[in-house]
């Protein structure tokens, strides 16, 4: 597997990471613990280093997972995680909790402290503002950031969903190693402006959600369904006259698919990996299939006419469905987490 640099870190790392989110939460029932170390134990061995978490998955415990992954196994992958959402006392009508964003230098401080110890680690590789705070100066929490890296508890730092002049003004206060937005053939949004200021600034672009949240049914024929209490299932692009809509797509996908004898999802992914070598995708897994589907993915080299025939077929114009959820007062909230 090909590897990649992060600033500011000295160990080049695979340019395929693993996202761990989903094996605590959000995504209908969760991993249980002994497939998710076995999960995280093969994608190890097969050279993927870095484990994309955040003090948000789990309330904690997506943090505590990759702890115990690590003191069981005796293996040591490149850490990321994240602080910056926070769990509000506040219910929403769907009875789900309503996030908020804390980029208080004190809070920054705190919430490094506890990602440390759950993890169990001495410091932590890539420790990222997990959303813009609107209410506290951008200076003032990557200054906090900054002391983190200091102290020897960080190496690196980065911010997420921020906007191209958010990543300037934290830039310019401390290096940031890294951007993590969602971005994926599904969505291209940061394509405009965001990517090349990463570029500009020689800032790692990590893509959340490479494979579109995972909104295209496996196979042709089948139907788009999701288990009890996976968020999927409120967004947009699941609504059924959305899916009918998207169908060409998916042809697309399968018929293009099938020539090269890969799956929809390898050819989304592989089509993200020919955007540039200086992205890092963080798919999650939870089944040993999809891990090793990804990581041959990487592999794949697509034909440059292939990359713009689907370049010019997912634009935001053909997309039905935006990146959030159809109900109204989680989609007011959603868009909170969107460009800052």
């Amino acid at each position: 597997m090909k590897v990649i640099k992060i600033p500011h870190l000295d160990t080049p790392v695979s340019r395929l990471g693993l996202g761990c989110m989903g094996m605590s939460e959000f995504y209908g029932p969760t991993s249980d613990t002994k497939a998710a170390l076995a999960l995280m134990t093969e994608a190890f061995d097969q050279g993927v280093q870095l484990f994309d978490s955040a003090d948000f998955y789990g309330d904690g415990d997506n943090e505590r997972l990759i702890g115990k992954f690590i003191r069981e196994s005796q293996r040591r992958p490149v850490i990321a995680t994240k602080c910056g959402i926070v769990r509000s006392a506040v219910v929403l009508d769907d009875g789900n909790f309503r996030r908020e964003y804390n980029g208080q230098p004190n809070y920054i401080r705190q919430a490094c402290e506890a990602s440390l110890e759950r993890l169990g680690v001495d410091c932590i590789d890539l420790f990222y503002l997990h959303r813009i705070d609107p209410a506290v100066p951008i200076e003032a929490s990557v200054g906090a950031l900054a002391d983190l890296v200091q102290q020897g508890k960080v190496k690196a730092i980065g911010l997420s969903e921020a906007s191209p002049e958010t990543i300037r003004r934290g830039h310019a206060v401390h290096p940031i190693s890294a951007l993590q937005s969602e971005y994926s053939l599904w969505s291209r949004q940061v394509e405009e402006a965001i990517l090349p200021t990463c570029r500009e600034l020689g800032i790692l672009f990590v893509p959340y959600a490479p494979l579109g949240r995972g909104m295209v049914p496996a196979h042709r024929g089948d139907t788009l369904s999701f288990a009890e209490g996976d968020f999927r299932a409120t967004l947009e692009r699941a609504d059924q006259d959305n899916l009918e809509r998207n169908q060409p797509l998916f042809e697309l996908l399968y018929d293009t698919a099938d020539r090269l004898k890969i799956s929809a999802f390898q050819l989304m992914l592989s089509w993200l990996f020919a955007q540039g070598d200086d992205l890092l995708p963080i798919p999650g897994s939870r089944q040993l299939k999809n891990l090793q589907a990804n990581i041959a993915a990487e592999r794949v080299v697509l034909p440059q006419d292939l990359i713009d025939t689907l370049s010019a077929h997912f634009t935001s114009e053909t997309i039905a469905g935006g990146r959030y959820t159809v109900n109204k007062q989680v989609a007011a909230n959603a868009a909170q987490m969107n460009d800052r």
